[in-house]
């Protein structure tokens, strides 16, 4: 029981100081704040800084996950494709790590003040699976938000492709099919599309350049596949109304395959629960006979 009481001190002695330095962090020195290249530094730290609760209290760890490896190259694209800057996730990691690390102490010491004794397996035990739990939870939030972000962009996709085709059948050029398109639609994916176009019309290069690097950033497939397409009627003159219309029928039927692939797994999912509910009918139902036999035996 003393080894817990001190376990859970320490972990509680921990999560106040992770919580100070959070709330007061220290000042840059003056020297190095005056300096133009540090200050440019600061500067981007200050635009990435991790922003809530739990970026400020799982800030100081940051720089030692970033040592260690930290995050992987898959999630580092799902960062990417969401404009999530790396140390708010790993501050994210930090803080809900630390969170479920001293909760299973927390719980084992006021059970303890009540009068009830825990022992120490199982408080460890829980600590330390709340511990990776916590570590896990943004890695999986991140890649499922990630997941539902290229689906939805996707969707926007499709629509963007028609309404450049119809822009190119009533005579436009490709520049301005696509400005025509992006400023029609609204949401993430188009205001993505907007922010390309009018990057490539400021920095005066093509436009299926940077709508290229935006598919990869995002990890769309089909966004490089248009840019490669447009980037071949800019440069060599090629047709481009017939490979865009068809490129949106092959994306509208591949949702489609999607939909309905989601839809029967959720209609299989919906078996087990009917068939769990039509076992306990049938034990409602048998109960009693069975019992009747039992008592007579």
């Amino acid at each position: 029981m003393t080894g817990m009481v001190l376990l859970a001190g320490l972990g509680t002695g921990l999560g106040l100081w992770l919580i100070i330095i959070g709330w007061f962090p220290r000042p840059p020195r003056l020297d190095k704040a005056l300096d133009a290249p540090q200050m440019m530094s600061l500067a981007a730290e200050t635009r990435d800084a991790p922003s809530g609760w739990t970026g400020r209290w799982g800030r100081p760890a940051v720089r030692w996950l970033r040592a260690t490896g930290l995050p992987v190259a898959s999630t580092r694209r799902d960062l990417a494709a969401l404009d999530k800057p790396v140390d708010v996730h790993l501050a994210e990691q930090a803080t809900a790590t630390v969170v479920g690390l001293l909760l299973s102490p927390a719980a084992a010491t006021l059970l303890g003040c009540a009068g009830i004794a825990t022992g120490a397996t199982m408080p460890v035990f829980a600590s330390l699976v709340l511990g990776a739990a916590g570590f896990l939870a943004p890695e999986l939030s991140v890649r499922t938000d990630a997941a539902k972000y290229r689906a939805a962009f996707r969707d926007a996709l499709s629509s963007f492709l028609d309404l450049v085709v119809i822009s190119l059948a009533s005579g436009a050029g490709v520049d301005q099919a696509l400005d025509d398109a992006a400023k029609v639609g609204s949401g993430p994916a188009y205001t993505e599309l907007r922010y390309a176009l009018a990057e490539a019309r400021l920095a005066r290069v093509p436009p299926w350049e940077v709508l290229g690097a935006l598919g990869r950033r995002v990890t769309v497939a089909e966004l490089q596949q248009l840019a490669a397409t447009v980037g071949l009627a800019g440069t060599e003159g090629a047709r481009v109304r017939a490979s865009l219309r068809s490129r949106a029928v092959a994306l509208r039927d591949r949702q489609l395959t999607d939909a309905e692939g989601e839809a029967n797994a959720a209609t299989e999912r919906m078996a087990l629960p009917i068939v769990f509910l039509f076992a306990g009918f049938l034990i409602f139902l048998g109960y009693p006979a069975m019992a009747a036999v039992m008592t007579g035996l």
